[in-house]
C-alpha cells in the first residue's frame, strides 16, 4: 500500500470516528439530566423567535429553524416558539403540579396517568428534552384548524419537512399510540432520529423514577407506546 493511501484510509477512519462521535449522545441528555446553558451543542433562542426567556435549542436546529421562519414570513406566516428544551427537573415541575391537582381525584395512579399523559410526558421520557422539539404559536389544536391557524397548519404540514421538521404526534385514527395529536409540536428530526435510536438501546425503565406515579411507567408503556409514539414517517 502506497504512503498516499494508508494517508487516505486513515482519514477516513478519522472522520467516520468523529461523525459517530458526533452522533452519539450520552445516557444523561436522553432523559434531560444536563444544563443547556451549559452545554457547547445548545444555544440561547433570539428573543424575536420566542415569547419566551433564557430557553434553549440544539444550534442545528435553531439554524433550521431559523431559515424555515424566513420562508414562512414570505409565505405571510410568524413563527413564535413556544417551548423548546426542558430538561428532567424541569418536566418534573410539570408533571407534580398536574399530578396534584389530582390528588383530591377519585382515581386510581394508573388513572391519573393515564389523564397526565394525555398530552404531558413523564420527566425522562420527554422529546423537549432533547434539544430538537418546539412547540410553535398555540397550544390548541383548536387554533390550528380555522382561520390563520389552519393557514399556518397547512403551510407548515407542506414546508415544514423541506427544513427537516415533522410533525411529532399527528391523527391516532391511524393506529398511533401515545399522546393525542399535537398540531403545535414539530420536531428536528435530522438530530431527533438518530437520538430516538439511541433512547430506545440506552434507557430502561430504571431511569424513569423519582417523582409521582413513576411506578406506573412499565405498565403504561411509556416508551414503546409513548416515547415510540410518534408519527410513522417519521421512523
Amino acid at each position: 500500500m502506497t504512503k498516499v493511501g494508508l494517508l487516505l484510509i486513515l482519514s477516513l477512519f478519522f472522520a467516520q470516528s468523529e461523525e459517530m462521535q458526533d452522533s452519539t449522545y450520552p445516557k444523561s441528555e436522553l432523559i434531560g439530566k444536563f444544563i443547556p446553558s451549559s452545554h457547547p451543542d445548545f444555544v440561547k433562542i433570539p428573543s424575536e423567535f420566542t415569547n419566551k426567556s433564557n430557553i434553549y435549542l440544539r444550534k442545528e436546529a435553531l439554524d433550521a429553524f431559523e431559515e424555515m421562519e424566513e420562508a414562512a414570513l414570505e409565505a405571510g406566516f410568524d413563527l413564535e416558539i413556544i417551548s423548546a428544551t426542558r430538561i428532567f427537573s424541569y418536566q418534573e415541575g410539570i408533571w407534580t403540579r398536574k399530578w396534584n391537582r389530582l390528588a383530591m381525584a377519585d382515581m386510581t395512579d394508573m388513572e391519573k396517568v393515564e389523564d397526565i399523559m394525555t398530552y404531558s410526558s413523564m420527566p425522562g421520557t420527554s422529546r423537549h428534552h432533547w434539544g430538537t422539539d418546539i412547540d410553535l404559536n398555540n397550544l390548541n389544536n383548536s387554533f390550528f384548524e380555522s382561520g390563520q391557524g389552519k393557514e399556518l397548519y397547512e403551510w407548515l404540514t407542506e414546508n415544514a419537512p423541506r427544513f427537516g421538521f415533522g410533525q411529532t404526534y399527528t391523527s391516532k385514527e391511524s393506529g398511533r399510540k401515545g399522546y393525542n395529536e399535537e398540531k403545535w409540536h414539530w420536531s428536528y428530526m435530522p438530530i431527533a432520529g438518530p437520538m430516538l435510536e439511541q433512547y430506545n438501546s440506552k434507557v430502561s425503565y430504571s431511569d424513569i423514577s423519582g417523582f409521582p406515579g413513576c411506578g406506573q411507567a412499565p405498565a403504561i408503556k411509556a416508551i414503546e407506546n409513548y416515547v415510540n409514539g410518534i408519527d410513522e414517517k417519521l421512523k
